[in-house]
């Protein structure tokens, strides 16, 4: 082993993020690769892909956030493979770097439970781009029914489908609905955007499964008083351009969508295959209490790649976890330095929360107090967690000032469309309405 020991992370995520500055003050050469050059804050996702928020308020380079740390280089670039035996890994651009230590932290993706084609009728959220199309696609439907109004006197069903009942489907349907009724209300004048439909699905009996049950059911109520329709116990049996197909007691129903997100399922990265380790049926590595896989102590497996129980139950793949593990490996690379053995790996779990539409939310706290708060008390508690953990100064500042200006103004500060004029299926839905909707319906005119 050479005098400074070569730490390499993949990941410039929760984890990538906070391992790298952990390891700022050790003897040690870093390098950190990702694919992307920024760091993005994902729990506001889905405040730049509902409008309320531009990328760069959620998102910064990540050489910007390591500028100060003269022991780390930054590369973007992505591994394609790892060498256990050599301790080397491989780089999409022919590049290979030997490292001593390995720091795995490359997240999860989409998961369409084998039904990848849906993807294209159905964008999931996890990455800036994802947020963008989302917007493009939502902000577009009403850019279309607003001509097809003008052109015809009618326009198709804005009918928006949310699949997924968890904290990101939660919040997007909610902002949806946020939208139609209050920051678009005044901006068309031959449609109503608060006469558009938000549907959420969820597979299980309830939604925030994950959540305890008073305030799963807050949760609901608070989504039902927004005008959101929320069918829990349906699977989605199809996806199609315009279309979303679940299972009813009547047989399949079929459900026009003028737009529809996927927020149901999640799959590991592909790079923990690369390791050769054992994996659950997402693709998670399991990994110790050290956060090593087995027979690998030079290897960390972080955040929602990795598989670890405690007290009996998985530790969800959320922000909170990702960033006590990137903590953790300055701490584990610390006690190896200085020949002592490694601590053990303890999460320490503050609570969950998530938000319900503009001025309120769900939490349960478990810490500095234990218990569960709603309405608008969680969301102010929300907010100030969101806003501290924001990475930069600017960054906190101006989302504040963003979310701020969105309150008393009813008004979205980052309304673009970009990319094409064209959403999968409302070609479909348009013949469809033509011959079933006729001019004049309440469900498609504005009523001033």
């Amino acid at each position: 082993m050479s005098p400074r020991p070569r730490v390499v992370i993949v990941g410039g995520g929760f984890a990538g993020i906070h391992a790298a500055k952990g390891l700022a003050g050790l003897p040690v050469d870093v390098t950190v690769i990702d694919r992307r050059n920024h760091h993005t804050f994902q729990p506001l996702l889905y405040q730049v892909a509902l409008a309320v928020l531009s990328p760069a308020d959620i998102a910064q380079p990540i050489r910007y956030i390591l500028r100060h740390q003269a022991n780390t280089q930054v590369l973007m670039d992505e591994v394609v493979e790892v060498d256990i035996p050599a301790r080397r890994i491989a780089l999409a651009s022919g590049a290979r770097l030997d490292y001593e230590y390995l720091v795995l932290a490359t997240g999860a993706t989409h998961s369409y439970f084998g039904k990848d084609e849906w993807s294209t009728f159905a964008p999931g959220l996890k990455t800036i781009e994802d947020a963008i199309e989302i917007r493009r696609r939502v902000l577009l439907a009403f850019e279309l029914a607003e001509r097809q109004m003008v052109e015809h006197g009618w326009h198709a069903p804005l009918n928006f489908v949310v699949i997924g009942g968890g904290p990101t489907g939660v919040e997007l349907a909610g902002a949806i609905s946020d939208i139609a009724q209050l920051y678009m209300r005044h901006d068309f004048r031959h449609i109503d955007p608060a006469k558009s439909r938000v549907l959420l699905v969820e597979g299980s009996p309830r939604i925030l499964g994950a959540y305890p049950p008073d305030l799963s059911a807050k949760a609901q109520a608070s989504l039902e008083r927004l005008g959101v329709e929320v069918q829990t116990g349906r699977h989605v049996t199809g996806i199609g351009p315009g279309w979303v197909q679940l299972n009813s007691d009547d047989g399949d129903l079929r459900l026009d969508a003028a737009v529809t997100v996927w927020a149901a399922g999640v799959q590991a990265s592909p790079l923990g295959k690369l390791l050769g380790a054992p994996l659950d049926r997402r693709g998670c590595v399991y990994v110790s209490d050290h956060l090593n896989p087995p027979g690998l102590p030079e290897v960390f497996v972080l955040g929602d790649l990795a598989h670890l129980e405690q007290d009996g139950r998985q530790i969800p793949g959320v922000a909170q976890p990702a960033m006590q593990m990137g903590d953790y490996v300055a701490k584990a690379l610390a006690a190896d330095l200085s020949g002592k053995p490694r601590p053990a790996f303890r999460y320490f779990d503050k609570g969950d929360m998530a938000t319900i539409g503009r001025m309120d939310a769900v939490a349960r706290v478990s810490w500095p107090f234990k218990g569960h708060i709603s309405g608008f008390p969680a969301w102010i508690t929300w907010l100030t967690v969101h806003i501290f953990f924001l990475i930069g100064f600017r960054s906190r500042l101006s989302v504040f000032v963003a979310w701020i200006w969105n309150y008393f103004t009813f008004t979205r500060g980052a309304r673009l469309i970009t990319g094409n004029q064209q959403l999968p299926g409302w070609q479909n839905l348009t013949a469809e309405g033509q011959r079933q909707l006729e001019p004049g319906s309440e469900s498609l005119t504005r009523q001033d």
